[in-house]
């Protein structure tokens, strides 16, 4: 895949994480009245403030102390390679978590911290982000194993046609046609914004505000978070039917923009 599209999928795939996170809460405030009387605008503007703020500095500062922990393990070789694997797993969970205890928002504490890291530790990045990444796979398949097993499966008889429809255009319609217009002002070919529209980000995190809403036990909060479940179920088995297959053709088109 290209890199401009690989890196921009992942880039959206954390922010959108993040910044959905006080959006949700506005709107779980709102349906539930508990918002202490506090009009929208400032209800907003408040959760949004404490949520992206509290999750930044969370991020920025584990991740400070962080780099220097690795710098002088490193420096003094107090880290085998066995080893190596987990500075960079404990650091993302250590931002989510704490950004969640204290009010932030742990989506925008780890997409931060991620950054950062990145920025601060260019001469060690690749060999500890490379030593986690079986770790953080390994413990993405375990989650996916238990919401097929969990959720999946005790839910299944609660899907509906309209909730299929819906799903199904969330995928489509209704993901594809902004993200079309969104990339209207960049130098990409029309494939390429079909491409991105298509593999949008849609997994873990869409499972946990499923979850929130669910946890708040709103009038519609099943169906809600059913709609989210089929949507999930669905983009796995058609990403994952259509990712060979379209990745092959982006990349042949590719190397027919550069030939010309």
């Amino acid at each position: 895949m290209p890199e401009n599209i690989r890196e921009s999928l992942n880039f959206e795939s954390g922010l959108n994480d993040g910044i959905c996170v006080p959006i949700l809460f506005v709107f779980l405030a709102l349906a539930t009245d508990s918002g202490g009387g506090e009009g929208a605008h400032t209800l907003a503007l408040k959760l949004v403030a404490e949520e992206i703020g509290i999750g930044a500095v969370v991020g920025i500062t584990l991740t400070v102390a962080a780099v220097w922990l690795i710098k002088l393990c490193n420096k003094h070789g107090w880290i085998t390679e066995t080893w190596k694997q987990l500075p960079i797993v404990v650091l993302a969970v250590s931002c989510f978590a704490i950004a969640q205890v204290i009010g932030g928002s742990g989506f925008i504490a780890a997409f931060v911290g991620g950054l950062l890291f990145g920025a601060l530790a260019k001469d060690h990045k690749h060999k500890f982000l490379l030593a986690a990444e079986g770790t953080g796979d390994t413990l993405a398949l375990l989650t996916w194993v238990i919401f097929g097993a969990i959720v999946v499966g005790h839910s299944i008889d609660k899907v509906s046609w309209e909730i299929v429809l819906y799903a199904l255009l969330s995928l489509t319609v209704i993901r594809m046609l902004p993200v079309f217009f969104v990339l209207g002002g960049l130098n990409l070919r029309t494939d390429e914004k079909l491409f991105m529209g298509w593999f949008g980000p849609r997994g873990l995190a869409s499972i946990v505000f499923a979850v929130i809403v669910l946890n708040e036990h709103l009038p519609s909060g099943d169906i809600i978070s059913m709609t989210v479940v089929t949507t999930v179920v669905l983009s796995i088995l058609l990403h994952g039917i259509s990712a060979n297959f379209l990745v092959q053709r982006l990349v042949k088109n590719e190397q027919h923009s550069k030939s010309q």
